[in-house]
């Protein structure tokens, strides 16, 4: 006599499959970034990476790939030079070139991460080439902090925060071993020699808290200043790492992303937006939209996506207080402003 089996156990497993491919619950409605509002870069410039704003609320501030951070001083001015590494001048990086900017980047700077420490109104400046700086609230040329760390130099300086209430910098060297200019590199070989590194700026010191980490990006403190959220580009994921309490010192998984992320920023909620440079699994053809940044939770948990055309693929996702989502861009000639409501 045949022997029935129950199908519970196969609907259940249909049922749960289908459960996973709908979006989540909790998930807020995605925001459309197809239509924004540009704030133009002077003409030949490209590459606004990082965007800040000060303590009074200027700005955007964002970083450039000729080696300057420009400020934007309204519709009517536009962006304005704020400040350059001594190397800008000393290179002679003002004067008209006809090279790409990556084959100065090098010997003019190529800053990336921004954040300003609003308490004294310096500016801190990951820069890939020159290390960490700083410039005071009036611009100009900024200082080098750090060009090394625990004995081996920066290679690769890339996100930086700040903890507001200590003033403690803490950054990222995405790679020992590669420099910017060869970042597709350090996805491609799997390259283990990113540092998390904390600056002191009452003793000037810098301490390497993690090495042997995989392609270290964008970095966050968390609200309420226990940990640091980083961004690893290469295996799309967000990591844990514990700077007070029982855990500190040590690091876990916080999130799985579903693209290559690069600078986080706390939303301002508890939360943080994570930019997205692609989708993991992005195919070339098909539907022109893609994710270009995604809302975690204090928790890791995804909370509300961005989708954008294919053709943007931003670096930073900053959100103000007034529902403005401004986006940094290594490839384009503009920050985009996105409404978040």
């Amino acid at each position: 006599m045949a022997r029935r089996t129950s199908k519970l156990p196969q609907i259940a497993t249909i049922l749960l499959a289908v459960l996973l491919l709908l979006p989540s619950a909790a998930m807020g409605k995605a925001i459309d970034a197809t239509k924004t509002q540009r704030l133009d870069l002077p003409d030949g410039l490209i590459g606004p990476e990082s965007v800040a704003f000060d303590r009074r609320g200027a700005g955007p501030y964002v970083s450039i790939s000729d080696g300057r951070i420009l400020k934007y001083a309204g519709k009517s001015v536009g962006f304005t030079t704020f400040a350059y590494s001594p190397s800008y001048i000393k290179n002679n990086c003002d004067a008209p070139s006809e090279l790409p900017s990556v084959a100065t980047e090098s010997s003019c700077g190529r800053p990336l991460g921004l954040r300003f420490h609003k308490n004294s109104g310096d500016l801190y400046i990951a820069d890939a080439y020159m290390g960490l700086m700083r410039v005071g609230p009036n611009g100009g040329e900024a200082t080098v902090l750090a060009t090394e760390a625990g004995g081996v130099p920066l290679r690769f300086t890339n996100g930086v925060d700040v903890d507001q209430v200590t003033g403690d910098v803490y950054f990222t060297d995405s790679s020992t071993t590669y420099s910017r200019a060869q970042h597709q590199m350090v996805t491609a070989s799997g390259d283990s020699t990113g540092r998390i590194m904390r600056y002191n700026r009452r003793t000037n010191k810098v301490t390497v808290l993690q090495s042997g980490v995989t392609y270290p990006n964008g970095i966050a403190i968390s609200a309420d200043r226990s940990h640091l959220i980083v961004a690893l580009t290469g295996p799309c994921k967000l990591m844990r790492y514990w700077i007070r309490g029982p855990e500190a010192g040590t690091s876990e998984l916080f999130a799985d992303l579903p693209g290559y992320p690069d600078n986080v920023r706390p939303d301002g909620k508890g939360g943080y937006w994570v930019a997205l440079h692609r989708e993991k699994y992005e195919l070339p053809f098909g539907k022109d939209s893609h994710l270009v940044a995604i809302r975690i939770g204090a928790e890791g948990e995804k909370l509300q996506e961005m989708r954008g055309p294919k053709d943007v693929r931003p670096t930073e996702a900053v959100e103000r207080g007034d529902g403005k989502i401004y986006l940094g861009s290594v490839e384009l000639p503009y920050v985009s402003i996105v409404s978040s409501v």
